[in-house]
């Protein structure tokens, strides 16, 4: 009976099990979305072997001979974030390097433009206002340096640290200035495409572009859980946020490679324009071209990569 009473104990006040490592080699773990994303990078990766967890594949290999780890983080903030942190208790991650599309926000940027934002935003971290007769009343008070509102949507930022930075409010998370760096000495030497593949399933016509699609490194990316395509909030966060570009998950991976302090860097190509475009949204009939244009840029970018 003792023994019974201890093993339940045993069980009760057990410790959950660390996670297992599933490989040791230090790798540059290359991120996507969805399935056109991971399909424009998975040949990319030679003599790939596959690890699961959690009901995802991870693809370890080598790139440009440079070791990496090939992963699909799902769409969205809390599948970008979840999964970024199981790559990184799995497995030795080095940097992280995402590949996706986006839409585009600024517009001196075209459908098929690569883009290398220097930093991330959560736009909908916000508190929702009253409205009242003297106007909207929010339910703490409005940080000065905050973006500013929306009608009832008060940006109000996110607070955290890291193991070696104290907490504080950010509104925006910086990718690693020496990736950056890096990209801006590669962006130069990939051409990007303007036409790929076969007919596409939703227009059932081959996606080109009537002009020389471009790489931008620099400005500001914005992210949250929304699939946009509105162009009077796309002028809010082109003013408000000096958006450039907008996705559903990017901003997630930075604040994540921020708290575990890992390098990261993100590459994002526009399949369409977030409700900026002339007629209906471009996605379906550019994400095949914006995928391939990332994948890429990003290729170029971990063969520059040091060993």
């Amino acid at each position: 009976m003792r023994a019974y009473i201890l093993g339940l104990a045993a069980l009760f006040f057990a410790q959950p099990a660390l996670a297992q490592r599933l490989d040791d080699t230090p790798r540059t773990l290359v991120m996507t979305a969805f399935s056109p994303e991971w399909d424009a990078l998975a040949p990319m990766v030679t003599n790939p072997v596959e690890h699961h967890a959690n009901g995802l594949t991870f693809l370890a290999g080598t790139m440009a001979g440079k070791p990496v780890l090939l992963m699909q983080s799902g769409v969205s903030m809390v599948n970008a974030a979840m999964n970024t942190q199981l790559a990184i208790d799995r497995f030795a991650i080095k940097r992280i390097v995402f590949s996706g599309i986006a839409g585009g926000v600024d517009p001196d940027l075209s459908i098929g433009d690569v883009i290398v934002p220097q930093d991330w935003a959560q736009y909908l971290e916000v508190s929702f206002a009253r409205k009242t007769p003297k106007g909207w009343v929010t339910p703490e008070a409005v940080d000065p340096n905050a973006p500013p509102n929306w009608g009832m949507m008060f940006p109000r930022g996110v607070r955290m640290g890291n193991a070696t930075q104290p907490s504080k409010r950010h509104y925006s998370f910086g990718v690693d200035p020496v990736l950056l760096d890096l990209a801006r000495t590669v962006a130069p030497t990939v051409a990007l495409r303007q036409c790929v593949g076969d007919a596409t399933p939703a227009t059932n016509a081959k996606a080109c572009l009537p002009h020389d699609p471009k790489i931008v490194v620099g400005g500001t990316g914005v992210s949250a859980g929304v699939f946009a395509d509105n162009a009077e909030f796309r002028d809010y966060l082109a003013t408000a946020w000096h958006a450039r570009v907008l996705d559903m998950e990017s901003a997630a991976v930075a604040q994540v490679a921020y708290a575990n302090q890992v390098p990261s860097i993100i590459f994002r190509s526009l399949s369409d324009l977030a409700g900026g475009d002339a007629k209906e949204n471009q996605m379906y009939a550019f994400m095949a071209l914006a995928s391939v244009n990332s994948a890429e840029v990003v290729r170029a970018f971990v063969t520059a990569l040091p060993d």
